[in-house]
């Protein structure tokens, strides 16, 4: 694979990311980010360019279509419950249910690998985009992480 064909499958999952879990249009994206401040210790807004590529979508689509469906890449999910102790299969569907019920639009993997339960959220395709999905779950889920998995070209595109 070029590396063209790497940014613009990059860039096009971000924005399908951006999409589907904000449920929002890139306009109102690029406007919010127009409106973020740097840090909570100053109120300087932050500057933040995007440039967008109209065909990264259809790359994307074309490379899931010609690979077979089970096409996988490099990303990264946030953890949200990660447990082995007697109670884990219960404490795994509790970390379910108030997710589903606060983030409705952000895709959910409940995992049982012998001994852990593992519910992981997201389909990031970069580390900075799992570390902002954290952010954002840390008020319900503060010892959440990001945590490198192989992501189906197919949920991505969903």
């Amino acid at each position: 694979m070029t590396i063209c064909k790497k940014i613009a499958l990059s860039v096009a999952a971000l924005f399908i990311f951006l999409g589907v879990a904000e449920a929002q249009s890139l306009a109102a994206f690029k406007g919010k980010l127009a409106t973020e401040t740097i840090s909570e210790a100053t109120s300087a807004p932050a500057r933040v360019e995007v440039t967008e590529i109209g065909s990264a979508a259809d790359a994307v689509r074309e490379l899931s279509n010609r690979n077979n469906a089970n096409a996988r890449v490099r990303g990264y999910r946030v953890c949200i419950f990660f447990d082995n102790g007697q109670d884990a299969r219960a404490g795994a569907m509790e970390a379910k249910q108030l997710f589903q019920e606060n983030f409705p639009n952000i895709k959910l993997y409940m995992v049982y690998e012998n001994p852990y339960f593992r519910v992981t959220v997201g389909n990031c395709l970069t580390i900075e985009e799992a570390v902002i999905l954290k952010g954002k779950l840390a008020s319900l889920f503060p010892k959440a992480f990001p945590k490198s998995e192989e992501l189906a070209l197919s949920d991505l595109l969903e």
